[in-house]
């Protein structure tokens, strides 16, 4: 694994509702070249599925619904435009069990998004996503680039 050599670019939004996240993750994905790696960082309810699912859409899956957050299957593989590996890590404790899913395998595969992130503990080049619930439907998202 790489250490991130990169200046980061921060940016930050505010969107209204879930579509306003979703339609933020399109936008951003219709830029990517097929081997970036997405963390998705923030609370219960606080969008990351919507974004994975704006993140599908921007890559041209054709049926967004078939996204949905792998809590028990651990990793969706969804093909788009690129090969999407769409990871959760919210039942996994330890830092060994997270390394021993094997899903830095795909690195360089598709693109790999990954909720709950911030239970990695190793570094990685990503862009990293964080998300702050301010009312009900407001979230604040703070896009990381390298």
């Amino acid at each position: 694994m790489k250490i991130s050599t990169y200046q980061k670019k921060e940016k930050e939004y505010l969107t209204n509702s879930e579509k306003e996240t979703f339609l933020l993750a399109k936008e951003i994905a219709k830029d990517f070249k097929g081997k970036e790696v997405v963390f998705l960082i923030g609370e219960l309810g606080a969008g990351k599925t919507v974004f994975a699912k704006g993140i599908a859409a921007g890559l041209g899956l054709k049926d967004i619904h078939q996204v949905c957050s792998p809590s028990y299957t651990i990793i969706n593989i969804y093909e788009a435009k690129y090969p999407i590996f769409h990871i959760d890590l919210y039942r996994l404790g330890k830092n060994a069990e997270i390394l021993d899913l094997g899903w830095e395998d795909y690195l360089g595969q598709g693109i790999i998004v990954v909720e709950w992130a911030e239970k990695i503990k190793f570094n990685l080049d990503a862009i990293r996503v964080v998300f702050h619930m301010v009312k009900k439907d407001q979230r604040k998202i703070t896009v990381c680039f390298y």
